[in-house]
């Protein structure tokens, strides 16, 4: 390996320790009880060189937190749209996806889900993060249940958005509950609802 590689992989380990220790500094003190030079030293450098890697305390944060929405979008719906079997498997694989994501990464979901810091751009990115989500479940009950109402996308897709960040939220202050609880908890919560609208359409075929 080159003098160059050695060079840029020594950075790389270094801006990956850097965030995980600033993930759990974070979801552990929030954002305002956490300072540089704290997240400096439990990652065994000094605060010039985090500085190297990261301009301020709030890029960090927004770093962890753009990194973390990226990946788990990706995983998710990959395995609605593009896995095997009906459905409904489909929608538990999609389900089980976006748990297991959490549970890798306890640290980042409660720093995620939980307004940690006052900071005006992190709130922006807090109320994009919970918009993007929303408007994926809209888009997935447009494809998969079609017979649903325009007026009622919206506030479904926030009820399924919440849903999932409060299961999530709840499940890691109690870890010892098993995974595929929450998966078939929101699984039956979206067949519920798609059950509603075949049986409404069955209703009007009838008639």
């Amino acid at each position: 390996m080159s003098e160059i590689d050695r060079n840029r992989a020594a950075r790389a380990e270094a801006r990956t320790r850097i965030e995980d220790v600033a993930a759990r500094l974070f979801a552990e003190r929030g954002f305002a009880g956490t300072t540089i030079g704290e997240i400096a030293a439990e990652a065994g450098l000094s605060k010039p060189m985090l500085y190297r890697h990261f301009d301020s305390k709030q890029e960090l944060h927004l770093a962890l937190m753009e990194r973390h929405r990226d990946e788990l979008a990706a995983a998710p719906v990959h395995e609605l749209l593009h896995g095997e079997g009906d459905v409904g498997r489909r929608m538990e694989a999609m389900y089980d996806a976006w748990f297991g994501y959490v549970q890798a990464h306890p640290y980042i979901w409660r720093m995620m889900f939980r307004d940690t810091t006052g900071d005006a751009e992190v709130q922006d990115f807090h109320r994009e993060l919970q918009r993007r989500q929303r408007e994926t479940d809209m888009a997935l009950l447009r494809e998969f249940v079609p017979g649903i109402p325009e007026a009622e996308l919206e506030p479904l897709g926030e009820a399924i958005r919440s849903s999932l960040y409060g299961l999530a939220l709840w499940w890691l202050d109690r870890p010892e509950q098993p995974r595929e609880v929450l998966v078939a908890t929101m699984t039956r919560i979206t067949r519920g609802l798609i059950a509603t609208v075949e049986g409404a359409g069955e209703g009007r075929s009838g008639g």
